[in-house]
């Protein structure tokens, strides 16, 4: 197996189309997903119908013994990990700072943070030269929000999200002379359903005028993103939040 990667929150909008592009490219695919089994089950069904090779495997990235057992079994089943897509995130109800509560900011960063770290972590003991590994990549999806701020609406998020952009810094610098490159995509206002878990549906189509390309982006323009930064085309590049997010 030369080339595995793993997707977190792989079952719908930009990971699950970060999966079928990774897949076409010659990917073996971890599809996560927290609870969707059925979603994560269509992608591993569509990456084999085209012919590759993946499997779907259920973890909260929020929890580390669910996160230690998901890496033991794509261990047993495809071997060394070589890319990581930390993709996994949450957003909560629309609201200010003065109305969230502590369960709220707990769960925003359990998921989009320590998620991130756990997951990391662990791909980092198997691909670092360190450890015996043979290098890879890992991509963590942070947001336009983490420069944007998201008042009125998701300060939390796009904290949590600042916090991604600062790990990306860090941890490529920890981790790039052990074979490890790491680097982030951070998207805009994206046509997926996580706006409506936000309890906002319609927010893809009603902020496209603020968009200086005067549209919403689409998972796969994002999923193009991060399958560049995960291969062998963006060698030297490491450290770099890039920004998909039509110029806004």
């Amino acid at each position: 197996m030369s080339k595995l990667v793993l997707i977190t929150g792989g079952s719908r909008g930009i990971g699950a189309a970060t999966a079928l592009l990774a897949a076409r490219q010659g990917y073996a695919v971890a599809v996560n997903y927290a609870a969707n089994s059925l979603a994560a089950d269509e992608v591993v069904r569509q990456i084999r119908q085209a012919g590759g090779q993946a499997m779907a495997v259920q973890a909260d990235v929020a929890r580390e013994a669910q996160v230690l057992a998901m890496f033991e079994k794509i261990d047993a089943r495809f071997g060394r990990l070589s890319a990581l897509v930390n993709n996994a995130g949450v957003v909560d109800q629309t609201t200010r700072v003065d109305a969230i509560t502590q369960a709220r900011l707990q769960r925003i960063f359990e998921v989009n943070v320590f998620g991130s770290f756990l997951c990391a972590r662990e791909a980092v003991r198997r691909m670092s030269t360190r450890y015996g590994g043979a290098g890879g990549a890992i991509v963590n999806v942070s947001s336009a929000a983490a420069r944007l701020g998201s008042p009125g609406q998701y300060v939390d998020y796009a904290a949590a999200k600042g916090a991604i952009d600062t790990f990306t810094l860090g941890l490529s610098k920890e981790v790039a002379a052990e074979g490890i490159r790491v680097n982030a995509v951070r998207p805009g206002i994206i046509d997926t359903d996580i706006h409506a878990s936000g309890g906002l549906p319609d927010r893809a189509r009603e902020l496209a005028p603020q968009v200086p390309l005067q549209r919403a982006g689409t998972a796969e323009e994002v999923a193009e993103a991060i399958v560049w930064l995960l291969g062998e085309q963006s060698s030297y590049t490491t450290g770099a939040l890039l920004d998909v997010a039509g110029g806004r």
